[in-house]
């Protein structure tokens, strides 16, 4: 079964997979990787090392606008997984929704072992600006990635750096030594030897065989004790550099590697530690995470009943051209001067959540598509109607009292909108998407317009409810109301 359903939240493929119908169309190095089934179903076939390329550096051009090359003979990543990784280091340096313990400033992050693609750095440089050292032993995998960074102009972001064997973060911070980082991330090699590698005696026999090719130079997938050994060299290194990283974090490739290493976390006494799991296709694959900071914010790990847990749809609605159309003739009013329907519904959208003060952020999103991340920390979409007649009769009766008064009722003030610094507990968080519809066929500017809410976490699901009602409302009021 498929665990697209349980991706990050915010991963772009988790309620949208690749179309590989409209990728095929557009990219012909793509199409040709690409059959058709007898019942019209357009497929993959990921056991081939071609076509598993094909399909990285074709997501990676059409989503984030990265060209890469990578050789058949080192590992081919997948986008979903890296993304989902990238999303976590993102929840645990705060860089989203104005965490209070977030650090100010650029963010810098090491990359340890980054592939012959580099897509750990490219994809954070991309999405968030985020400064990076990327390390590297192997020569191949070297020149690509440098090269890789600098066809994409990023070499102002990303440092890719020869590093001698077995070479973890001592040796590579060593001139470095002015400089902390907020994170460190790792694909370790998974496997200790061929035999491992190839699934003799390291797979479950009642589990199905990989569904797509494993590719990896041998560096990349093999290492002296695989994943627990080379995991706990660098819980050695972090031992002696303490912070000078916020965070340390590697993935796994087995579930069965987190307990003891979370167990020698416990018996070197770091104060910090939590894991997660990444789920992708029929892929699932589990990180650590741990810090020597005591003011750092630490995320929940993942539920333990999310297979039970009943897949809930995002809330949504959609607005027909011809109301758009209406948003768009008063837009002018709130400073938009776009034309585009999904820039003139995302304008006012974000005008109403910053009237009712909920915190909202712009995310990377796809060319017909626009993303916020609310964080909602009061109620004040609720009974909006009764509020402002209040206030108005507050306003008339003001005259009547006497001056000394109208400064201790504060009668017509409307409270300030929170900072993002504020401590104050937040009722939900969610991901809200703006979709034009109908862009199959080549790239357009107007159209219908659909709305989604996707839950994220929170106190209450009817308060997100509430919120999708009142967009809802408050749009269409402002589409009919005369100027």
């Amino acid at each position: 079964m498929a665990l697209n359903k349980s991706m990050h939240p915010r991963n772009r493929y988790k309620d949208k997979p690749p179309d590989f119908a409209y990728l095929a169309s557009k990219y012909p190095d793509f199409q040709k990787h690409v059959h058709t089934s007898l019942t019209g179903r357009v497929g993959l076939n990921f056991k081939d090392p071609e076509a598993v390329r094909a399909l990285t550096c074709t997501l990676l051009k059409e989503d984030f606008g990265l060209s890469i090359e990578i050789p058949l003979e080192r590992l081919i990543p997948t986008v979903p997984l890296r993304l989902n990784y990238i999303h976590w280091v993102e929840d645990l340096i705060g860089s989203i929704d104005g965490d209070e313990t977030a650090v100010e400033g650029p963010r810098r992050g090491i990359d340890i072992g980054t592939g012959a693609s580099c897509i750990y750095p490219l994809l954070g440089a991309t999405m968030n600006g985020w400064f990076f050292l990327a390390t590297e032993v192997d020569d191949i995998c070297f020149n690509y990635a440098k090269k890789n960074v600098e066809q994409n102009g990023l070499s102002d972001l990303i440092k890719v750096v020869k590093v001698p064997q077995k070479t973890l973060l001592m040796d590579a911070l060593k001139e470095e030594s002015a400089l902390v980082y907020d994170f460190c991330m790792c694909n370790p090699p998974f496997f200790a030897n061929q035999l491992e590698a190839k699934g003799v005696n390291s797979r479950n026999s009642r589990r199905p065989p990989p569904s797509s090719v494993n590719t990896g130079g041998v560096t990349e997938i093999m290492a002296e004790g695989g994943e627990l050994e080379f995991v706990k060299r660098i819980i050695h290194d972090s031992l002696q550099l303490k912070k000078r990283l916020r965070w340390y974090s590697c993935m796994l490739g087995k579930k069965c590697s987190l307990a003891p290493l979370k167990e020698e976390l416990r018996k070197q006494g770091v104060p910090k530690v939590t894991h997660t799991e990444f789920c992708q296709g029929r892929t699932m694959r589990w990180a650590l995470a741990w810090s020597f900071y005591d003011d750092v914010s630490v995320p929940s790990p993942p539920s333990k009943k999310r297979k039970m847990e009943k897949v809930r749809k995002p809330l949504s609605f959609s607005l027909l051209l011809p109301t758009v159309k209406l948003l768009q003739a008063k837009a002018p009013s709130i400073g938009c001067s776009a034309h585009g329907s999904l820039d003139v519904v995302t304008a006012w959208v974000e005008k109403t959540l910053t009237d009712l003060r909920v915190l909202h952020k712009r995310v990377p999103s796809g060319n017909a598509e626009r993303s916020l991340f609310l964080t909602a920390v009061e109620n004040s979409w609720i009974h909006v109607r009764q509020k402002r007649r209040d206030q108005r009769r507050q306003l008339r009766e003001l005259p009547r009292a006497p001056p000394s008064e109208e400064v201790a009722t504060g009668a017509g003030c409307t409270t300030p909108p929170p900072s993002s610094s504020s401590t104050q507990p937040f009722l939900f968080k969610c991901l809200t998407n703006m979709k034009l519809e109908g862009t199959g066929e080549g790239v357009k500017e107007e159209g219908d317009v659909t709305l989604q809410m996707h839950w994220v976490e929170g106190q209450n699901r009817d308060l997100m409810n509430q919120l999708c009602t009142y967009l809802k409302n408050t749009l269409l009021r402002l589409a009919s109301n005369p100027q």
